[in-house]
């Protein structure tokens, strides 16, 4: 009898200690990609200057630009802010705490991103283990993602939008796409990709109507609410500075094709590292789990296609692969009922409040301080070179490469011959930059170089080897980062 009374005291304990490990996990879950992010310390990012440039133009004059400020041949073009609200929180973050703050928007993001991923994969699969392990996989296969750019918002606001979808086409309930028009608004005032959500919206409407001619697996998302919260959220999209414009940048982005093979982040995955075999293990792993359900899953079947487009063809984008795996494994998968050990509610918070502790101790751990991240800066952009320019009055044009742009444009406050946004510049442009950096043929007769006043550029790039030996310029300044030719009189 006395075994009997203690049999299930021994149960429950061990039910507690069961949910107290979880717990564990999950803050340790949480709280890792944001940690790999801190360690990482990505401050060379050669587009988050001119963000901040932006930002600080728009505080200054609290108006959003319109035509371009800081390019020395386009000057006066029309050209649109089209990430001003990101632009906005970052510049505050940067005014506030410098390098620091920059790194505390891609780890507090990225936390984020985690929490909003564990929640759609919890919705789909009742395993823990098979939430944990795809939480963190999907997390991995982005992490050379963890930049202080725009797109952190957009792969969150792509996790939020999916989550409401995937949950309104099992259950049928409805309530929750009534977040999707203010999903769009902030998007579509934070970073161009609205665009993809859009897609896969258009997606969920496209299978409600089709599956009622009985093509493919029926849900329980009808059309009529489909429909309907597709055009409140273009609706909502409209809700920025520059109105319907938004699309026709959208639309130049998409058509500018000649950047592909040259900016490294657009083209395509090169699978140098796991992260990106950890995204093609997803792929193949989602694309199996739908041909093994032996069901027609129309939008699982187009998400999944219209990921593999944009994923493999510019690793920017493999967010949209790994989203959209996980949650196509999550709602696919057989795991085992953990009902029985279920976390309470309030325990994902704890595990959120405890992960965000453990980033912020991060920070102190790993010395991610103003001093350690501007001697990395020093070590990745022309942050010497920019003092020399000033304390000498060196006056311009400046001639300057592709990655230097966006930093010169922050630092040097002069009108720069290139930098990051390269739908404004246009391949041509890009093309004949690239031409004259690598001293290709005809190198010697570009009017940007010719009309330059002062050259700043990778020390070891080829154009700077054959500008030695260029009467028309001279040697002034060189480390190991980048040298300086000016003009000779």
């Amino acid at each position: 009898m006395a075994e009997s009374r203690e049999a299930p005291v021994s149960g429950q304990s061990n039910k507690k200690a069961e949910q107290f490990a979880n717990a564990i996990v999950l803050a340790m879950l949480f709280a890792a990609p944001a940690l790999m992010c801190i360690h990482a310390a990505s401050v060379g990012d050669p587009d988050i200057w001119w963000h901040l440039r932006t930002g600080e133009w728009m505080l200054q004059h609290h108006a959003v630009p319109r035509v371009d400020l800081f390019s020395a041949s386009l000057a006066g073009k029309p050209w649109q802010a089209y990430s001003w609200l990101f632009e906005l929180i970052v510049v505050k973050l940067f005014q506030r705490f410098g390098l620091v703050g920059t790194l505390g928007y891609s780890a507090g993001m990225v936390l984020a991103i985690t929490v909003a991923l564990r929640h759609l994969v919890k919705r789909l699969q009742s395993d823990f283990s098979i939430i944990i392990l795809l939480t963190f996989a999907t997390c991995f296969s982005l992490g050379h993602l963890f930049t202080p750019r725009p797109w952190l918002f957009t792969i969150l606001f792509f996790v939020l939008e999916l989550d409401i979808l995937m949950q309104a086409r099992r259950t049928g309930r409805l309530r929750e796409l009534a977040w999707l028009p203010l999903i769009f608004a902030l998007w579509s005032n934070i970073h161009i990709q609205f665009i993809d959500g859009l897609i896969v919206l258009a997606l969920a409407v496209g299978e409600s109507v089709v599956t009622r001619w009985g093509i493919g697996e029926r849900t329980r998302l009808r059309a009529p609410w489909a429909a309907a919260a597709f055009s409140g959220s273009i609706l909502a999209t409209l809700v920025n500075p520059y109105g319907w414009h938004i699309y026709r940048v959208a639309y130049d982005l998409a058509a500018q094709a000649g950047v592909l093979d040259k900016i490294t982040e657009l083209q395509a995955i090169r699978f140098r590292d796991l992260g990106d075999f950890s995204l093609l293990f997803l792929a193949l792993a989602a694309a199996a789990a739908l041909a093994w359900s032996r069901r027609f899953r129309l939008f699982e079947t187009g998400l999944l296609l219209f990921a593999a487009v944009v994923s493999f063809r510019s690793q920017r984008d493999v967010w949209v692969m790994a989203t959209a795996a996980a949650a196509i494994l999550a709602s696919s998968i057989a795991g085992r009922n953990a009902s029985e050990i279920r976390l309470p509610k309030f325990a994902s918070t704890l595990a959120v409040m405890a992960a965000a502790l453990a980033v912020l101790a991060g920070f102190r751990a790993m010395h991610a301080n103003q001093v350690t991240l501007d001697a990395k800066l020093a070590k990745i952009m022309p942050v010497r070179a920019v003092e020399v320019i000033r304390a000498n009055g060196y006056t311009g044009p400046v001639y300057n490469d592709f990655n230097f742009g966006g930093y010169l444009i922050w630092s040097l406050r002069m009108p720069v011959s290139i930098d990051g946004r390269s739908a404004f510049y246009g391949d041509e442009a890009i093309d004949r930059s690239v031409a004259t950096w690598n001293a290709e043929p005809d190198w010697a007769s570009d009017p940007a170089l010719t009309s330059a006043g002062v050259v700043i550029g990778p020390v070891k790039s080829a154009l700077i080897q054959v500008l030695r030996l260029d009467p028309r310029f001279k040697l002034v300044y060189e480390d190991k980062v980048a040298a300086i030719f000016i003009k000779r009189k």
